[in-house]
């Protein structure tokens, strides 16, 4: 069976905790968006700040740390983690590319020649936090080895996610920007090789590539993403310059950034009837993304890694516990919603999406407890 780092159960502490904070924003945001101080509440979101408001500030500055927390996890995932070693890295890996194409391909069928087909990127990431809070609802009962399955699917998947956002939401390139933030990138890289360890000068080369990042028509968050990747890991141990910055970042991302990436996107007006909103072709291909391709997706594709032996199933493992967990894929939820943002600018489409992905990750999360409470239950039995 697969050990846990102490980190890895830092980072799956903090995630379960802040996946119950978000469901918890998500009721506020909804409660004041449709109440008489609506407007008020909206406003505030819109309210100009440096140039641009709060809500831009909001999805581009501090959703960047977010993104820095996620490059970190996935740079300890593949030096000392799940991802180190080749067999197990490839089940959560097939996964995860399995869980991006199909879903991307279920909205595609409905979107394609359409207005809305720039939203197949919307059914194609996990929420890590609001998966793993889910997960953490069945206790002592979930095998560690599918714990960190979950959250490595979910990181590699957030991982594909950006990388679509960086291909294909980004919007007209500025070279020279662009080539400055990758040369600050280089610079930090030639730092990591003449094994400089502080982490200010990495800090501060970080917010001038976001910046230059953030002006070169690329989606400034990618700047979170490589900074993670020029701080050094050297040995992974408390005392390395990534382990700490992870370990501080951890409780701020968890328990503020993103809850406040959730409120100021959740202030969504509730109009007309549900049943109406599955009648758009844009609604019902995230639906489908979310609830039928992802768990189609990634379970397919982990099936053929192992068969083909080019990955290998945790002994503490089986197939009904792997399929309850893909369900939990179905959450896209805050990454969706990142998405939906880029890849609509019709604010009633964006609403419809955004109330798609609530309804949707929902009954994501709760047919994946369901269905894992019944199977870890069986397996106690026997």
């Amino acid at each position: 069976m697969i050990k846990p780092t102490r980190l890895f159960k830092e980072f799956f502490n903090s995630e379960k905790a802040g996946g119950l904070l978000i469901i918890f924003c998500t009721i506020i945001s909804l409660l004041i968006a449709n109440s008489s101080m609506g407007n008020a509440y909206h406003n505030f979101w819109q309210m100009p700040f440096a140039g641009h408001n709060i809500e831009y500030w909001v999805n581009d500055g501090l959703m960047t740390v977010f993104f820095l927390l996620i490059g970190l996890e996935l740079e300890r995932e593949v030096y000392k983690g799940e991802l180190s070693n080749y067999k197990n890295a490839m089940l959560p890996v097939f996964g995860a590319i399995g869980g991006m194409i199909v879903p991307a391909a279920f909205f595609l069928f409905f979107n394609y020649g359409t207005e809305t087909q720039a939203g197949a990127g919307i059914p194609m990431a996990t929420d890590i936090a609001f998966a793993l809070g889910v997960l953490s609802l069945l206790g002592n009962k979930v095998p560690t080895s599918l714990k960190i399955f979950l959250t490595a699917l979910a990181v590699i998947d957030d991982i594909g996610a950006i990388l679509v956002i960086a291909f294909f939401y980004s919007k007209t390139i500025s070279l020279v920007n662009l080539l400055l933030a990758l040369g600050i990138f280089g610079s930090l890289l030639i730092m990591n090789r003449l094994k400089i360890r502080n982490l200010v000068p990495y800090l501060i080369g970080g917010v001038a590539m976001w910046y230059f990042m953030l002006n070169s028509g690329v989606h400034a968050t990618i700047a979170g993403i490589l900074l993670a990747f020029a701080i050094p890991f050297g040995n992974g141990k408390p005392q390395s310059s990534s382990y700490i910055l992870q370990h501080f970042l951890h409780k701020p991302v968890a328990f503020f950034i993103v809850p406040i990436f959730v409120l100021a996107n959740t202030a969504i007006v509730l109009k007309g009837s549900i049943a109406n909103l599955f009648t758009l072709d844009y609604s019902i291909g995230i639906a489908a993304g979310l609830l039928l391709g992802k768990p189609v997706g990634i379970f397919l594709l982990s099936v053929i890694a192992v068969k083909s032996g080019i990955g290998k199933m945790p002994k503490d493992l089986n197939w009904k516990s792997i399929f309850g967990a893909v369900i939990l894929g179905g959450i896209g939820f805050t990454m969706s919603i990142f998405i939906t943002l880029l890849a609509f600018d019709n604010v009633e489409i964006v609403n419809n999406a955004k109330l798609a992905i609530l309804i949707n990750s929902l009954v994501a999360g709760v047919l994946g407890y369901l269905m894992l409470q019944f199977i870890l239950r069986h397996k106690a039995k026997n």
